[in-house]
């Protein structure tokens, strides 16, 4: 290699995080930039591609500036990002629409159109089910959120669009093509269409699948590894990047994925939470592992199919960042110092937008239950952290009954959410659960970093690598045992009531 620095860049539904990590693994330098995300009623959630393009480049701009030799020492350039996205884009790669996030559900109706019929059981037809989760470890979710529906969605309304795309894309999938001039996918993002067979020895683009489906499976790109080198940058990614054009491009993953290695538990059964907009429940596993009543499953992962279990919740800084607005706060202070937590304290049921684990239904709604006159905003607030926290134990104790999990250690904690001490705290006690955080905002920096280290020749693979990241741990939190029992005996009373609040929403 020419350089001896990799950069790494983490594309989320907010912005992207670039860094630059050197072969002890240390980020040396990061910088964040924001793009738009354009919402609508009617489940409607896009970005523009070429907006998270532009913010790459002020990014790397910016590190220029910080690093003056960046150029000569980059040896690398690694992106991970958001999953369930589809960009329809022409043979040239030009896209023919705004991207559709994994949080648009305008294709929910179709979904449910695709999977369900009689006889069926929890809205999936049997012999489709059965076919699915045999090829597939799982199925289009009902909610819309998967590629399936958004990919059908744009069949039915915008028939142009659909004739004319040469191939469908997942973000990260978009950008490699931008950069380097090469269509492919990771195995994440080919499994979340459910177009993907992921029996062992078996894996790539199915057929049977695409049939059942009704996309065709020619505008789907070629699957490749995290650890695969995707080919040099392209003359013109190069100059906009301030970068030689012999820089490599490695494969990627999904955030997720990055997420794991960059908190070095790439054990088996081993465990972590992703806080940020949303959340996350993940972790490697030998082999498959699915849960159809609580909907979550391992999807293969960019590490040579590697299963990893993903339960995601669909509310967490998200529903942290509303309550703030509605009570005149700043998200990054309001929840601090916010009072005494009391006995007859407000709930908050944060399903702003749906749920997905352990129940998978977009018409689920966010509620304070229990409000009283004498509640203030302080009240509301505290109900708002513990309501992340309680959902994430209910999603946990799901989680914990797969076969393998090690439940008997301490839990990594990432994500911007994890930052805040008040409510790591908080849901340290709520879980009763020693809690460590890592590189709370650039996890998944760290992670995408460690799938070129077989390139730059740091380790002889990606999670041989990864395991030096274990144990840097920026914080420990324990449950204070007086608190942990007062949040179980709101936990019991939480558990009383949620089955009838869902209840209530059943028919909507």
């Amino acid at each position: 290699m020419n350089g001896d620095l990799v950069i790494a860049a983490d594309f989320g539904t907010s912005g992207v995080k670039v860094g630059v990590v050197d072969a002890e693994l240390r980020l040396i330098s990061q910088v964040v930039e924001t793009y738009p995300l354009y919402l609508a009623p009617g489940g409607h959630a896009e970005q523009v591609p070429s907006e998270m393009w532009s913010a790459l480049v002020l990014a790397i701009a910016a590190l220029h500036r910080k690093l003056p030799k960046l150029r000569e020492r980059a040896g690398a350039i690694v992106f991970c990002g958001q999953a369930c996205g589809v960009i329809c884009v022409d043979k040239e790669g030009n896209p023919l629409r705004p991207c559709l996030t994994w949080m648009d559900k305008r294709g929910a109706k179709i979904s449910n159109r695709l999977v369900g019929g009689f006889p069926n059981v929890r809205g999936y037809r049997i012999d489709k089910g059965l076919l699915w989760l045999a090829l597939a470890n799982g199925a289009p979710a009902q909610n819309g959120m998967d590629p399936t529906a958004k990919i059908l969605w744009i069949k039915e309304n915008e028939p142009e669009v659909f004739n004319k795309t040469r191939w469908f894309l997942d973000v990260r999938d978009w950008l490699v093509h931008r950069a380097t001039g090469v269509f492919t996918t990771t195995p994440e993002s080919a499994n979340l269409t459910w177009i993907m067979n992921t029996r062992k020895g078996h894996e790539g683009w199915s057929e049977i699948l695409s049939g059942m489906a009704g996309i065709p499976i020619e505008k789907l790109p070629p699957i490749v590894q995290g650890e695969d080198v995707i080919d040099c940058l392209t003359v013109s990614a190069a100059a906009e990047l301030g970068l030689n054009k012999n820089v490599k491009l490695v494969g990627g993953a999904s955030d997720v994925t990055a997420a794991t290695l960059g908190t070095g538990e790439v054990e088996d059964g081993a465990l972590h939470i992703s806080l940020a907009t949303s959340a996350w429940i993940a972790g490697f596993f030998p082999s498959r592992r699915v849960s159809i009543s609580h909907a979550f499953a391992t999807i293969t992962s960019s590490l040579n199919y590697r299963p990893l279990l993903i339960a995601s919740q669909e509310n967490a800084g998200s529903a942290l960042e509303w309550v703030a607005k509605i009570t005149n706060a700043n998200v990054e202070s309001g929840f601090s110092k916010n009072g005494i937590p009391q006995i007859d304290d407000p709930y908050f049921m944060p399903w702003l937008a749906g749920e997905r684990v352990p129940v998978d239904d977009r018409n689920l709604r966010g509620s304070f239950h229990g409000l009283a006159l004498h509640h203030d905003k302080n009240a509301l607030r505290r109900a708002a952290m513990e309501g992340v926290a309680m959902n994430l134990r209910w999603g946990l104790e799901k989680v914990r009954q797969v076969r393998g999990v090690q439940s008997k250690r301490p839990l990594t904690l990432v994500g911007g959410v994890a930052a805040n001490t008040e409510f790591t705290q908080l849901l340290s006690d709520t879980l009763n659960q020693e809690l460590h955080v890592g590189a709370a905002r650039h996890t998944g920096v760290l992670g995408a970093a460690v799938l070129a280290a077989k390139t730059m020749g740091w380790a002889s693979d990606a999670c041989n690598c990864a395991v030096r990241l274990k144990g840097r741990t920026q914080a420990v939190y324990y449950p204070d045992p007086s608190r942990a029992t007062f949040r179980e005996d709101r936990a019991r009373r939480l558990n009383k009531m949620r089955g009838d609040i869902m209840r209530s929403y059943k028919h909507k």
